[in-house]
């Protein structure tokens, strides 16, 4: 079989004996592989950023609910000690117990707010693109165009 006639039928000596249609098929196959890989990559990613911005909402509103608790337990304690601390003075029962509660309400607000601030901080810091993935397609792209 002359030259000629080897490349008009599509045997290639330097493709292993392996027919053009059949490079054909195991290069879509690869491209399949590649793309299911890509995707496999892109859905990890973007569940394990769905988890981190689950977990850090759930701390958040752990920290509201422990400020509540302890705005309330601060509160009635607070209130009681400081009534006593004010004994001595002209002021009435109640007014000791409002300088009580708001003493107690301001620290359970700046321990509470320092939680909830401390978990938006943790999640302002987690980006919602998927940099693996980008980076994956950005070298795919860069190969694809040195290629010929």
């Amino acid at each position: 079989m002359s030259e000629t006639e080897k490349s008009a039928t599509g045997a290639n000596p330097d493709a292993g004996g392996e027919s053009l249609p059949s490079l054909i098929g195991r290069l879509g196959q690869d491209i399949v592989t590649l793309l299911d890989t890509k995707l496999g990559l892109l859905k990890l990613e973007i569940k394990e950023d769905v988890n981190a911005y689950v977990r850090g909402r759930v701390s958040i509103g752990v920290g509201g609910i422990i400020a509540a608790v302890g705005f309330s337990l601060l509160n009635v304690a607070i209130a009681f000690l400081v009534s006593a601390l004010f004994e001595k003075t002209l002021l009435s029962q109640p007014v000791k117990y409002a300088l009580g509660f708001l003493i107690t309400g301001m620290i359970s607000l700046i321990i509470g707010a320092a939680v909830i601030i401390r978990a938006r901080d943790r999640l302002a810091k987690r980006s919602l693109v998927p940099e693996r993935s980008i980076e994956e397609l950005e070298k795919d792209k860069r190969w694809l165009k040195r290629e010929p």
